[in-house]
């Protein structure tokens, strides 16, 4: 590659080259010179404030399996968006964040929208970012942040760009191609094999991982080769394993105590892509019994070295999985799967259970589900069974506001495939204006606003800390749908289970976003053991 060009062709000829013609912002006056004369091949959806953006950008890399590119604004741009970048950190999904700053000749006067130290603001939640020294290295550190943000485990990279760059020539940035696997150590896997051999009841604990490195089909034929049961992880963000699988045993939850009652009964533990393990609530750690094999096959280096108990196996899943299923020996186990399911009723307050049920029959077939709805997941997990890799998003982090613009960055990188975004009425409010964007671009989203009158999460964790009477947990007041409308998003309120099954009806049949909220019984669900 030869010839000189402006910093911002050079810039567009390198986004070309990686597929990232899907830019992601909120933009401003530091971010103007990037942004004019925009290129016929490139779009450009506009989140109307920068968690959004971010968040939007999230969903849509994690459903394609390729970084995404996020323009925000100087400063306190950045600083809307942290809470959305420490999400990403967390779900380990690429992206490229870019904030214009101000241009190079003011900044030693401290600047309206200067933005100190810029390249530390978004730290320790990107796994590198910079300010360049000169204009002319933007492009080779946007491509440097590129390929570590797909390295695994992926993660948000960063890169502060002073106004006046995008005019100044360099040299134009060559397109590379980067590994990203790494094989796992032959003679440990050799010993996780021999373990699994010589169980008499093993079972695989499996996490993100998997989905997100498009291993799930080989760790089914693993599963199904060596008859063991499998367990979720605590806080998958992804699906971990098909809910309606024979050997699928259910969820762990992120107690202590509770995790160490569920694996009690076997014999050897693999945990396939999950940390070891995701807590909430503080427990029995001894409840772990050293001398029992619990074993780990992550692609993340952190996760390995902050392992519980037992051996940690670094290796991509992509190369490791297939690579134990030919080391292992085919066994005659039959796992015990999951027992069924009691099918709810409708009742009046209407309960979650219910509505988990109709809305499972509800969606469409090749459907993907967003969820933010913390205090109705075990609802879910019992009666909203998923089936398909790639049918599951929801954030690792907890943070609230994550997965209705994550929704609309979904549907926008898979156009071919219904999305419901279902999301307590508390999460909704975080990231509510994501609406306008799905209307804006025509999506096929359907929201589903289980609405308790609260933070119900809330409700339940005062009850296990023994917190009488918290302030701030109550919603009252709310009109979804009349909010929804404002954005241009038609939307039906539903209070019993007589009318719910022609709502979701109605909603999936429309050619564009439509929002559905539920009123359920405010009871207070009970997520962890309270004793």
């Amino acid at each position: 590659m030869t010839g000189r060009t402006s910093v911002r062709q050079a810039t567009m000829d390198l986004l070309r080259g990686h597929g990232m013609t899907t830019v992601f912002g909120n933009p401003g006056s530091t971010e103007l010179p990037f942004l004019g004369d925009w290129p016929n091949d490139f779009r450009y959806i506009l989140g109307l404030q920068e968690s959004s953006a971010v968040a939007m950008a999230d969903g849509f890399a994690r459903a394609t399996g390729n970084a995404a590119f996020v323009n925000l604004h100087s400063a306190v741009g950045v600083g809307h968006a942290a809470g959305s970048i420490f999400t990403a950190f967390r779900n380990a999904t690429p992206l490229v964040i870019t904030a214009g700053q101000q241009a190079r000749s003011l900044l030693p006067m401290q600047p309206f929208l200067g933005a100190t130290d810029a390249a530390s603001f978004p730290k320790p939640y990107v796994k590198w970012s910079c300010e360049p020294a000169r204009a002319e290295d933007v492009p080779a550190a946007l491509a440097r942040a590129y390929h570590l943000a797909m390295q695994r485990p992926c993660g948000p990279t960063f890169v502060s760009v002073p106004m006046d760059d995008w005019a100044v020539e360099t040299a134009p940035v060559p397109v590379r191609e980067v590994s990203r696997d790494t094989a796992p150590d032959p003679a440990l896997l050799a010993g996780v094999a021999a373990a699994l051999d010589r169980a008499e009841r093993p079972v695989f604990v499996i996490g993100p991982e998997v989905d997100a490195e498009g291993a799930g089909p080989d760790t089914v034929a693993l599963v199904e080769k060596t008859g063991a049961a499998v367990l979720t992880s605590p806080f998958s963000s992804r699906l971990s394993f098909p809910e309606d699988h024979p050997a699928f045993a259910g969820f762990l939850p992120a107690a202590p105590d509770a995790i160490a009652a569920a694996l009690a009964s076997y014999d050897v533990v693999v945990v396939l892509g999950a940390p070891v393990f995701t807590f909430h609530v503080v427990g029995n750690y001894a409840a772990f019994d050293p001398g029992r094999p619990l074993v780990q096959l992550t692609a993340d280096p952190e996760a390995a070295a902050a392992a519980l108990v037992g051996a940690s196996v670094v290796g991509s899943l992509r190369l490791a999985v297939p690579a134990l299923t030919s080391l292992v020996a085919t066994s005659a186990r039959v796992p015990e799967g999951r027992p069924p399911r009691e099918v709810p009723r409708a009742t009046d307050p209407l309960l979650a259970e219910f509505l988990m049920h109709v809305l499972g029959t509800a969606m469409p077939a090749g459907g993907i589900l967003v969820e933010e709805a913390p205090s109705h997941r075990p609802a879910m997990q019992a009666h909203l069974p998923i089936r398909r890799w790639g049918g599951f998003y929801t954030m690792a982090s907890g943070g609230l506001g994550y997965s209705l613009p994550a929704a609309v960055g979904i549907a926008l990188a898979k156009p071919e495939r219904p999305v419901t975004c279902l999301i307590g009425d508390g999460s909704l409010m975080y990231s509510v204006q994501a609406l306008w964007t799905a209307v804006q671009h025509r999506t096929r989203l359907v929201t589903v606003v289980v609405n308790n009158g609260g933070y119900g999460a809330m409700r339940s964790f005062s009850r296990v800390l023994k917190v009488r009477n918290p302030p701030g947990i109550d919603l009252p007041g709310l009109d979804f749908v009349t909010v929804a409308a404002g954005m241009g998003c038609p939307g039906r309120r539903v209070d019993n289970g007589r009318d719910l099954e022609a709502a979701l009806a109605e909603a999936y049949a429309a050619d564009g976003p439509r929002l559905v909220e539920v009123i359920v019984d405010p009871a207070i669900p009970k997520l962890y053991d309270e004793h």
